[in-house]
């Protein structure tokens, strides 16, 4: 759930474009280095560009997937730098020692220190899958005619598919948390769709994966103004699309966090053969994000004083409709009318939908059958990586996607319906 409140010490940026500085420096490149504050962590990124005679200034914070945040200077020469966001009331004053730039860093009146050497810190997702592909794919679209949105997919073939097999594979259609993401479900550096595709596809498993509206190769639909239950009908449509096509045996969706509600919403529908839900809620959304709010805020070393009254009159709640459609939706209708077979999972350390919470709840409002299963991780997070403290801050740092453990549950349960 990428839309609630994470507190870290920088926000992330829209922000396009680079303010002109001094014409020449020797600082020029890239430099990086962690923000520690407490237990937290936060790699940033320097980058001081030559072009068309000036220096480019930018920050990249790859821990929040923030890119190019466009700085200022307030001073720069060849060995000492001052530099500015304006737009997060940030600073960062340094000076060249040894082949590092030490400072500080200053937003919003707190100071930290901050050193910063030469070069980009390697990202490593040893999980993300190498051609060549023992499988084939397929790119698709797919309609929702009600919400005007064309959703671009990739269907992936399991393993050995032919059209001339009477027998039909199993297609999962994988539906994202919240915020506005790629069929890759790309976070962090993370392709945790990619990732799930892949495997599944070695499993025997078929799978669809989009671009969330208005995203990638995905055209139209309100973004702006849509809540959850405006996203089920474009994972409605995916679901239609791959009933009509006739070439599958079960159609199901796993749903990852806010895709774990669709998944609800559609099941109490019985419009899926079955569901794996992945940090799905099963709570109402303002009990679940002030639940979010105060674990984040305790193991950030802060007060966990946020209460539903808080939460509900913070300004960026009224203004925000898919928040404020969020916070009043109790999936618990929709969960104890959901008739086909559930696989619903939690990490232990998720901070974002915590799973002594929901998972518990999702347990308690299923009808009881053989064929559902729950599972609570030890040490994964809202990702479902091997974490230390489950923070947000962390999910970049890590080089797991997704636990090899989930995969293979997820297949051999999967498998187990046929």
């Amino acid at each position: 759930m990428k839309k609630s409140i994470i507190t870290l010490l920088l926000a992330l940026s829209t922000l396009a474009g680079h303010a002109q500085v001094e014409p020449t420096t020797a600082l020029v490149g890239s430099w990086s280095g962690k923000l520690k504050a407490g237990l937290s962590s936060l790699t940033l990124v320097l980058h001081l560009e030559q072009a068309d005679g000036y220096v480019k200034v930018s920050f990249d914070s790859p821990d929040q997937g923030a890119k190019d945040i466009p700085a200022i200077k307030e001073y720069l020469s060849d060995d000492s730098l001052s530099v500015k966001v304006e737009t997060l009331n940030m600073t960062f004053r340094a000076r060249l020692k040894d082949d590092k730039l030490s400072g500080k860093f200053t937003q919003n009146g707190f100071t930290l220190p901050l050193v910063l050497t030469r070069g980009v810190p390697e990202v490593k997702r040893p999980q993300h899958p190498q051609p060549p592909f023992p499988y084939t794919t397929e790119e698709v679209t797919f309609r929702n005619e009600k919400d005007s949105a064309t959703l671009a997919g990739t269907l992936t073939w399991p393993v050995g598919y032919s059209q001339k097999s009477k027998k039909k594979p199993v297609v999962g259609l994988l539906v994202s948390g919240s915020g506005q993401q790629n069929r890759d479900e790309e976070l962090m550096y993370h392709k945790p769709f990619l990732v799930i595709a892949d495997y599944l596809a070695r499993q025997g498993i078929a799978t669809l994966r989009y671009d969330d509206r208005a995203t990638g190769a995905s055209v139209g639909g309100d973004v702006a103004n849509a809540t959850t239950e405006d996203f089920s009908r474009d994972a409605a449509a995916g679901l239609a699309f791959l009933r009509n096509k006739k070439a599958f045996s079960k159609i199901g969706l796993l749903g990852h966090s806010e895709g774990g509600s669709i998944a609800f919403m559609l099941g109490a529908k019985k419009l899926t053969d079955f569901i794996v839900t992945l940090a799905g809620p099963g709570v109402k959304g303002d009990t679940l994000l002030v639940a979010q709010t105060n674990r984040i805020l305790r193991l950030s070393l802060q007060p966990s004083t946020m209460t539903v009254e808080k939460y509900r009159q913070q300004e960026a709640v009224q203004r925000t409709p898919w928040i404020r459609w969020f916070i009043d939706y109790d999936p618990s209708d929709d969960i104890s009318h959901t008739r086909c077979p559930v696989f619903a999972m939690n990490g232990d350390r998720d901070c974002q939908v915590i799973s002594s919470q929901n998972l518990t709840a999702i347990q308690q409002l299923l009808p009881t059958t053989k064929q559902n299963l729950f599972k609570e991780y030890p040490a994964l997070n809202h990702l479902f990586q091997h974490c230390t403290t489950g923070l947000p801050n962390e999910y970049s740092q890590i080089e797991e996607t997704i636990s090899p453990e989930v995969l293979s549950d997820i297949a051999q349960w999967i498998n187990s319906l046929k």
